[in-house]
């Protein structure tokens, strides 16, 4: 996981390619590899599908226009404020780092995601450790839900201290119901799940869409991390719904999470 001064590190390095870029022809090869560069650095950071990949991505490198009437040196000066435009917002993003951190702190919502996608892939690791107690002694059975919820809720404990379990959703469809746990300084919810007979690919993907739905009226939920423990593997293309379901909705980002995989 990358730290602060990598973080720094590696945007300082994209800021100072911006100035050689004014004096190549637009859109140069160089432009592109630069650019491209830049998307993977702050990707890298920051995670996919995040507002400060969007911030880049959106920055305007041209008049949006072209014209046989207007001097290319009006082309130019737009390319030139777009990479004057990135170099602001690039560091407007190390600000950002130095204010607030990154990669060292646990707790920021970025780590968070990769902690809790991190305990969810390795909770059947955890739940089969668990069966092998000296002299059989009695342990946790991962029989429903409840169990599922109980053993994450352990392994949260050792990464946050604001662990909200059982809190009320906002009313959805005439009805409310209580959510898994709440992240409240992350702002993060995550709900569990468990495959079983007549609880399979249809139905978790059924229950998923209306969980999406439910949370982008939360005020306390940014992120949504759908966690679906398939220890029988009843889903057959688990991946093929993670992909369908992982999205933004407004404000909202959702991550679904089906493990284990490849049994």
């Amino acid at each position: 996981m990358i730290n602060k001064q990598q973080a720094i590190k590696e945007l300082q390095q994209q800021i100072s390619s911006i100035e050689p870029l004014k004096h190549n022809k637009r859109f140069s090869p160089e432009f592109t590899r630069w650019r491209r560069d830049t998307q993977i650095a702050i990707e890298h950071i920051f995670g996919k599908d995040r507002q400060h990949l969007n911030d880049f991505n959106n920055i305007n490198y041209n008049l949006g226009r072209y014209s046989s009437s207007i001097p290319d040196s009006e082309y130019q000066k737009a390319f030139d404020d777009g990479l004057d435009n990135t170099r602001a917002i690039l560091k407007s993003m190390i600000n950002e780092i130095t204010k607030y951190g990154i990669g060292e702190d646990n707790q920021s919502p970025l780590n968070a995601i990769a902690i809790i996608e991190n305990l969810c892939k390795r909770f059947h690791r955890v739940a089969r450790q668990l069966q092998g107690r000296h002299n059989n002694r009695s342990t946790i059975e991962i029989e429903d839900e409840y169990d599922v919820q109980n053993l994450l809720h352990g392994l949260l404990t050792l990464y946050f201290d604001d662990i909200r379990p059982e809190e009320w959703t906002p009313s959805y469809a005439g009805s409310s119901s209580r959510m898994d746990f709440l992240l409240k300084k992350e702002q993060i919810v995550i709900e569990t799940k468990k495959t079983r007979k007549g609880l399979g690919s249809k139905e978790i993907g059924e229950q998923l869409i209306i969980d999406i739905q439910k949370y982008q009226a939360h005020p306390d939920c940014k992120t949504l991390i759908c966690f679906v423990y398939d220890p029988e593997e009843k889903i057959p293309n688990p991946k093929g719904i993670e992909n369908d379901l992982n999205r933004i909705e407004g404000s909202l980002i959702v991550k679904v999470i089906i493990a284990p995989t490849g049994l």
